[in-house]
């Protein structure tokens, strides 16, 4: 692990000057604060406005590089005005990275800077990720999986460099919680950040409400299920998710996974 972390170094090192997509999650922590230490002011981070990223999640961002003194620049995303993304295709996800990353392309140009780096590992190639193939027709450089760093293995090194972030939820864009199919709109996307931040405040740690409609369906993890039913927990948040416009709240009893709506269209063939 420590010689994967030496390497990480070494290839950011080769790069000079980088610009790195920063959106507060394990991965980009972690590869912002490694790139900040080696490259020092030459280091700029990048962060996306979206109301598919929960606010909580850009102001986590702001504040950790004020604490740290990164230099940074936050920008509107601006993938809900691409049919090809709002209109939610199984490679919604190549369309959203290529539109993101292009413009943090032309802000790094901005800033003399010619090289950008994002925070996908090596677990990462295990799983349907069509945005991998617009980072590699853009030449997005992703040093983590360079390394072949593991996410546990970030979460180590995370934890031993004292970040607070080492051992924070999995976290993706909150257009995973749609149905391939149906249309994504900022309305919806909000509703679904507030009916997970009800799930945040219940003091549940992984979790998912995924939309199917009028339908919220809930994810914890399974060892969590029993304590979801509690009727004053349970009561609460059926509550207040039928206030945040669903109908119908149900429990998803295999539990908390990442990816789960790719299920349904991979028995159809429709995913690798």
């Amino acid at each position: 692990m420590e010689e994967k972390l030496e390497l990480l170094r070494s290839l950011i090192r080769d790069c000079k000057r980088a610009a790195v997509a920063f959106s507060a999650g394990v991965d980009s922590t972690f590869l912002l604060k490694v790139a900040s230490e080696v490259l020092g002011d030459d280091c700029l981070a990048l962060t996306a406005v979206s109301p598919a990223f929960p606010k909580e999640e850009t102001e986590e961002a702001v504040r950790f590089c004020s604490d740290n003194r990164i230099r940074q620049i936050t920008f509107e995303a601006g993938e809900l005005g691409l049919r090809e993304y709002s209109e939610n295709p199984v490679n919604r996800c190549y369309y959203c990275k290529r539109q993101i990353f292009k413009r943090m392309l032309e802000l790094a140009s901005e800033n003399g800077i010619c090289v950008v780096m994002e925070g996908s590992n090596i677990d990462d190639l295990s799983d349907y990720r069509p945005g991998l193939s617009a980072l590699k027709e853009l030449k997005i450089k992703s040093p983590l999986r360079e390394a072949g760093l593991t996410k546990t293995e970030i979460r180590e090194l995370s934890k031993g460099m004292g970040l607070k972030t080492w051992d924070k939820q999995s976290f993706a864009c909150l257009a995973s919680r749609i149905p391939y199919g149906e249309e994504i709109t900022a309305e919806k996307l909000l509703r679904i950040g507030s009916c997970e931040r009800v799930l945040s405040e219940a003091g549940f740690k992984n979790y998912r409400v995924r939309a199917h409609g009028t339908l919220a369906r809930i994810e914890v993890l399974p060892e969590e299920l029993e304590r979801l039913v509690k009727p004053d927990i349970r009561e609460d948040i059926v509550r207040r998710l039928k206030e945040n416009g669903f109908t119908y709240v149900t429990m998803d009893l295999s539990g908390y996974r990442t990816g789960s709506l790719n299920e349904a269209v991979r028995r159809k063939g429709s995913l690798p």
